[in-house]
């Protein structure tokens, strides 16, 4: 039989079978993925082979993985020299984001769209609690809305407590299989709440010590929407470490610099000190957002230190 994998917690799992009924599941004996050196063998979204575990059926046991459309990763926590699959077979993702309480860097919204990029799944920046937002709010908002939107990002503005945007959210996720993501205290688990129409999903308060969240999701998980489609919270996230991805290759992963990169006079330019550079030009020019350009180079910063190349 086949399933595919709703929830993981490490060593067991939760998955729906072709027979439309869930199964907590454990893996086969030694389980490996080949040419992937990840902290988890399965992930929600994969798809699996699994058998009955005895003749009185309830437990299964996964047999095999079948083959990941894609994935999205990021540097495992535990060990900065391997990988976590956060999901797979993922038809795009939304990350959700705030201006304020708590207020999401664009360094961290930059790192998860290029991991998007990099695996190329489509990305939603979604910026949540609109309803909170004064004057200073609503203009740093339509900046960022400008900048990613001008890059080929669809931009969402959202509150619970006025509906904006919720219907619009909705239309979106329809007919896919959608990643959430973001900081915890964004009030990406009321937002599922809502979307699911249901509140088994854990919400807490935003931290007023550090102004971040707490962790309210302990495990990835997928929940089938009422309108046709899938979608899979993830944990908060307090960083993004990018995983897997080459100093040299990072500027393929900023749409903005991907369609100049052929301009610059050496073909492994780095766009930091080179001469005749036409990121930096373009920069210079405004025709580069300055603040992706900081990203870019925080990020290829952060990649020498990881040491991944």
């Amino acid at each position: 039989m086949k399933g595919i994998v709703y929830k993981s917690t490490g060593s067991w799992y939760i998955l729906k079978g072709d027979d439309n009924c869930f199964h907590q599941a454990r893996l086969k004996g030694k389980f490996k993925i080949n040419d992937i050196t990840s902290t988890n063998p399965i992930a929600v979204g994969d798809l699996v082979e699994f058998e009955l575990e005895n003749e009185d059926g309830g437990n299964v046991i996964i047999t095999e993985l079948c083959p990941r459309r894609n994935y999205v990763n990021r540097i495992s926590p535990a060990n900065k020299r391997m990988h976590h699959i956060i999901a797979s077979n993922i038809d795009q993702s939304v990350l959700i984001a705030t201006i304020k309480d708590p207020k999401t860097s664009t360094g961290f919204i930059d790192r998860f769209l290029v991991t998007c990029e990099a695996f190329h799944i489509p990305a939603i920046v979604l910026f949540n609690k609109a309803d909170i937002y004064r004057e200073k709010e609503l203009n740093i908002f339509q900046e960022r809305k400008e900048i990613y939107e001008r890059i080929g990002y669809r931009v969402l503005l959202t509150s619970l407590h006025t509906s904006e945007g919720i219907e619009d959210l909705k239309k979106a996720l329809k007919h896919r299989t959608t990643l959430f993501s973001g900081h915890s205290g964004v009030g990406k688990s009321s937002l599922i709440n809502t979307i699911l129409g249901e509140s088994n999903i854990r919400t807490s308060e935003v931290s007023a010590w550090s102004g971040k969240g707490m962790h309210t999701t302990t495990f990835a998980e997928m929940y089938d929407l009422p309108f046709e489609g899938k979608i899979i919270d993830t944990p908060g996230m307090r960083e993004f470490a990018i995983a897997d991805i080459e100093r040299s290759e990072l500027s393929h992963y900023f749409p903005e610099m991907r369609t100049m990169l052929n301009e610059c006079q050496y073909n492994n330019c780095m766009h930091i000190n080179e001469p005749s550079c036409a990121v930096k030009n373009a920069v210079m020019h405004g025709q580069i957002s300055e603040q992706r350009y900081i990203s870019y180079c925080s990020i290829l910063d952060s990649i020498k230190e990881n040491d991944w190349t």
